[in-house]
């Protein structure tokens, strides 16, 4: 098992609470967004992107351009599904979320699943169930799923190369 493997075994997004809340500009939500992603062996968002989401009303108007909690969390979301989805589904699974869970429950929810999948993908352990799952929580667990497989995919053939 190469050190990447071992890495995704214990990645974690940061917890709802910190993540930042002070309002960050545009180019601070890239810089805090991007290494998150590269870690994922994943680009991050760029500020274009961004701002598409909030013309395409995907996540809120920041507020005096800068950005707080809730939309950074949407991001990351935002930032990880893109590996898999399209932006149309990632906006629907935004508003099957928000019919039902408040920002800071989807994310953690997100964040933990995310965490756990990825042990799993790369110890080649089995996947643990939820056992309190709707139809709404197995979509979001089938995406974390297919990211989990691609990053595993993508680690190992880029350790070929």
């Amino acid at each position: 098992m190469n050190d990447t493997a071992i890495d995704m075994q214990n990645f974690t997004l940061p917890e709802y609470e910190m993540i930042p809340d002070v309002g960050l500009f545009l180019e601070q939500v890239v810089r805090y967004i991007s290494p998150l992603m590269e870690s994922l062996g994943e680009e991050g968002l760029t500020g274009s992107m961004i701002s598409n989401y909030v013309k395409k009303k995907i996540i809120e108007n920041p507020v005096k351009k800068q950005y707080y909690r809730e939309q950074i969390a949407t991001l990351i979301f935002i930032a990880v599904a893109k590996t898999v989805l399209s932006l149309d589904d990632i906006q629907l699974m935004l508003s099957l979320q928000a019919e039902s869970y408040p920002t800071k429950d989807a994310y953690e929810y997100f964040r933990k699943e995310l965490s756990s999948i990825l042990k799993s993908v790369f110890s080649g352990e089995e996947m643990k169930t939820d056992n309190d799952m709707n139809e709404k929580k197995t979509l979001l667990r089938n995406m974390i799923i297919a990211v989990g497989h691609k990053v595993y995919l993508d680690t190992y053939l880029r350790s070929l190369r």
